[in-house]
């Protein structure tokens, strides 16, 4: 990026406009204290990308969807036939989100796009901004569905039968999501290896906003693995059974949790474990329970924990139980990645230039970044979010932290694109 371009991408970078658009998107499934609830494939998530494809279609962008229904806006290059340089992330969020999770990384890539546009810089390579599918699992576990299925990483059908809370699977919701946007045109999956990809995101946690840092250059992705653990034992009466003859499922549950803790016990607090999930049943307050079913997210940098610990856990639930019989069934396995030195290098590069602070970090959460490392080199951008809180209704990060993450991935990309 020459010293004579770099003024006119970075003044197109619009501020007001990207945080207008922010709203409009947060509007879309709002929630109290300023959450957004917009699960992937509902009415809401089809709502929010028509909006998107509006914004897209003015600008002159190229709209296409796959058979995953993740959805590509693109820029051209003078050089149609070279490999894209991509970028976004998703517009889906948890139940009890946030404005900012996933859907800044899809609004920074068109801001980006429509400020090379603006300042009139031609790119050799196309650009395509792209907004997965499923990237949060909070309605469809595990996430990452769409990158998952376009990357080769896992066949699109693998997750066919799953279900959502109201018993849907995953198969007919998409089945109807592709029908309703039937008018827009059908692209291969994963019909190309990217020339690189770059995932603009919230941190997520405080490690930026703590050292007054603008710029989180992300070297890489821990590794996780989702487990669901289910006991079977048998209903009975809370007053007449003796506790010596219960086949108690929330007893056995409360021991194979307690047991896990032990072998997830980390003195330097790097490993993550997290039950998150739990269900029972009859779920009635005078009967003991015949069914518990409980989620596992365990996460860690180094794959040989990974490994050695996630194999552990189902022996360890196993001789934990004292009356009742358990099914664990892996569901995610994702090991960690680094990512190739080409993208953390143009963001880095790019933050310097604007005068930015910036830190090489690790992510804790995983991302579709993590899936698209084996096509293209790829990174991440992060930006600092209040009190490193996400997942919650009181996510935050200010316009101007927004907009000087997208001014350095404007610049990013147009480096990469050259």
């Amino acid at each position: 990026m020459s010293e004579s371009v770099a003024p006119n991408l970075i003044a197109a970078v619009d501020e007001a406009r990207q945080w207008d658009r922010l709203m409009q998107m947060a509007r879309l499934g709002a929630i109290p204290g300023d959450g957004v609830n917009r699960p992937c494939l509902s009415p809401l998530d089809r709502e929010a990308r028509r909006l998107l494809i509006s914004w897209a279609e003015a600008l002159g962008l190229t709209v296409s969807t796959d058979e995953l229904g993740n959805l590509f806006l693109r820029h051209e290059g003078t050089d149609p036939e070279a490999a894209p340089v991509l970028t976004g992330s998703h517009m889906d969020s948890q139940p009890n989100g946030g404005r900012f999770d996933g859907i800044w990384g899809v609004l920074a890539g068109l801001e980006a796009v429509q400020a090379i546009r603006e300042a009139g810089i031609a790119t050799r390579r196309p650009i395509e901004v792209v907004a997965w599918t499923n990237e949060e699992g909070g309605r469809y576990a595990p996430g990452c569905m769409g990158s998952m299925a376009w990357s080769g990483f896992a066949k699109p059908d693998t997750w066919d039968a799953v279900l959502d809370p109201e018993g849907i699977p995953f198969r007919a919701a998409l089945d109807e999501h592709l029908a309703l946007e039937a008018d827009l045109p059908r692209r291969p999956l994963g019909a190309y290896r990217p020339h690189a990809y770059v995932e603009a995101h919230i941190e997520q946690g405080p490690r930026l906003e703590a050292g007054g840092l603008d710029i989180g250059v992300v070297t890489g992705i821990q590794g996780s693995r989702w487990f669901l653990v289910e006991i079977e034992g048998k209903t009975d009466h809370a007053g007449t059974t003796p506790l010596s003859q219960r086949q108690d499922a929330v007893q056995d549950m409360v021991r194979a949790i307690n047991a896990l803790n032990q072998l997830m016990h980390d003195p330097a607090d790097v490993l993550r474990f997290t039950v998150g999930k739990v269900e029972v049943s009859p779920n009635s307050s005078n009967t003991v329970a015949d069914r518990a079913r409980f989620t596992i997210d365990f996460r860690h940098p180094d794959k040989d924990v990974l490994l050695a610990r996630g194999a552990a856990i189902p022996g360890v639930i196993q001789a934990a139980l004292k009356a009742c019989r358990a099914t664990v069934t892996e569901r995610f396995f994702a090991l960690p990645v680094e990512f190739q030195p080409e993208v953390p290098g143009a963001i880095e590069r790019a933050a310097l230039a604007q005068g930015l602070k910036p830190l090489r970090m690790p992510s804790g959460a995983f991302h579709d970044a993590q899936f698209l490392v084996p096509l293209c080199p790829s990174g991440m951008i992060f930006v600092p979010c209040r009190d490193g809180v996400s997942h919650h209704p009181s996510e935050y990060s200010t316009p101007e932290q927004l907009a000087k993450g997208t001014r350095v991935l404007a610049a990013a990309l147009l480096e990469l694109a050259a």
